[in-house]
């Protein structure tokens, strides 16, 4: 029996999966990691600290099951990780939420007239990596001079464990410097921006075997000299495929520090409004639209840490889950909160308003209002900030016949419930909620099997049952979402006054 290992290296931590050859769970092991915030609207992580946290995980796994056959990658997308000829990280990875570029969005444009979206597929956005070695010019020159390679955080695990550089077309797609039609680095978009092509790694489809563990990083981790490690995915991607959005037809929602929505198509397109992105799916010969909420399982994680401590510290001493808890009190308040809206745009807006300066608020405070009334209002936000990117999905031809959700907001049935009523559909989470993990793990077993790469990823994602919208609370949010929608426009020019104030 044959046993793969994912690792997904996410924004909040890292989780890892040992599965065998049927798709059973056989260990898993999970461990957060900080995140810093050195300035308002900058957001970065030590490298290093991805490599220690996976290297101790390794060895707990390796105690519980037995050695993996080969290894799957997925990670948190567009962080650039900066090397030296060394291979030294000489930064902290900036990372997808930092909004410091909105200056280097507009540099790319002027440097390509304009070209880019020709080039690339996608416009310009905070969140890609291009924008962030542009910055790195112009603000550290010291810096910029010793960069001798740029990977993503995944493909910093890999250079690690094998001392390959490279990535796969999924994670390239995201970085705002590749061909997404041709699969290859953009030559023209390189020559615009003046930037090195031999900083940037080898691209491999995503199902290839892309190294070895060589006996440093076996030494490290535990794992055996030569184990093969499959090219892998960005970690919305191999979500996609862990949850089982293998075909046209399906959406996928993952709620994670950020919500995003995705979506398969058989033909590369261009969003006329610049909302979805069109990337490289895993799955060889098709593309994926997708589009994120910057704050969405962030907003709620804020909250709890900053207004719902009252019920998080009891369920600390009670020893139960601190968002389940904060879950139960918010299922307390009635669909709406009786009149209370929140805007979700806590670290700035990716889709739909593409905007950095964007901030979150509360409207409609009452004195009848409490802490029960406040974490509703976050849930609600963040399911109306998703339904935003759902019409638009569906507006571009995605059909939306179902809809899967995968992340943390999946494991909790209110936020299930409240989803379902604001997008008027019914949705459906699959069993087991590792999905990116799992979904590395599905490429590393289809490299090393040979067996049908979407037959794999729809035997192994269990649906769980489906949750139909309340029709009653479905016209109430109806109403409200609207409400929601006629709020950052109205507040906009507020909200940017305001930042420069910061």
């Amino acid at each position: 029996m044959r046993h793969a290992v994912g690792f997904d290296i996410g924004t909040s931590g890292l989780k890892a999966i040992v599965v065998d050859e049927n798709g059973w769970t056989v260990a898993t092991a999970a461990e957060p990691w900080p995140l810093s915030a050195p300035r308002l609207g900058w957001f970065e992580q030590d490298p290093e600290t991805w490599w220690t946290t996976v290297v101790g995980v390794t060895r707990r796994l390796l105690s519980m099951a037995p050695a993996p056959d080969v290894i799957g990658l997925a990670g948190q997308m567009h962080g650039p990780v900066f090397l030296d000829g060394e291979g030294t990280v000489v930064a902290p990875a900036i990372l997808w939420n930092d909004q410091r570029t909105e200056a280097e969005c507009a540099e790319i444009e002027t440097l390509t007239d304009g070209r880019i979206v020709e080039w690339t597929l996608n416009p310009p956005r905070t969140a890609f990596t291009s924008t962030k070695i542009l910055w790195v010019r112009r603000h550290r020159p010291d810096i910029f001079r010793r960069i001798s390679a740029v990977l993503l955080a995944k493909d910093f695990v890999r250079f690690r464990l094998s001392g390959l550089r490279a990535t796969e077309v999924s994670d390239a797609s995201g970085t705002g410097l590749f061909d997404v039609r041709a699969r290859t680095w953009s030559s023209s978009a390189l020559a615009a921006l003046d930037l090195h092509r031999e900083w940037l790694p080898r691209v491999y489809p995503s199902d290839e075997i892309a190294g070895h563990v060589d006996r440093r990083g076996a030494d490290a981790t535990g794992l055996g000299f030569g184990t093969p490690i499959v090219a892998g995915a960005s970690d919305q991607t191999a979500a996609a495929l862990g949850i089982g959005i293998v075909s046209p037809g399906r959406l996928a929602i993952n709620i994670g520090t950020s919500g995003v929505v995705t979506a398969q198509i058989e033909t590369p397109v261009t969003d006329p409004q610049g909302i979805f992105h069109t990337f490289c799916h895993a799955i060889p010969d098709t593309w994926q639209l997708l589009a994120g909420v910057q704050s969405a399982g962030g907003s709620f994680q804020w909250y709890c840490d900053v207004v719902g401590t009252p019920e998080t510290s009891a369920a600390r001493e009670a020893g139960v889950d601190r968002f389940e808890a904060v879950c139960r009190a918010a299922e307390g308040a009635p669909p709406g909160a009786e009149g209370l809206v929140f805007l979700p745009y806590l670290t700035g807006e990716r889709s739909p308003h593409n905007d950095p300066r964007a901030r979150g608020c509360w409207l409609g405070l009452s004195r009848r209002h409490e802490r029960r009334h406040l974490a509703r209002a976050v849930v609600e936000g963040v399911c109306f900030a998703l339904r935003d990117l759902v019409d638009v999905a569906v507006g571009l031809g995605c059909a939306a016949e179902e809809i899967r959700v995968a992340g943390g907001g999946a494991r909790s049935a209110f936020w299930l419930r409240v989803l379902a009523d604001v997008l008027g559909r019914p949705v459906r989470t699959v069993s087991r909620t590792d999905a990116s993990a799992r979904g590395a793990a599905i490429l590393a077993m289809h490299a090393v099997t040979g067996e049908s790469l979407t037959g794999i990823a729809s035997a192994w994602a269990e649906r769980g049952a489906e949750i139909r919208p309340d029709p009653s609370t479905v016209a109430l949010y109806d109403a409200r979402y609207r409400i929601f929608r006629d709020l950052y426009p109205a507040t906009r020019s507020l909200m940017h006054r305001l930042a420069a104030e910061a």
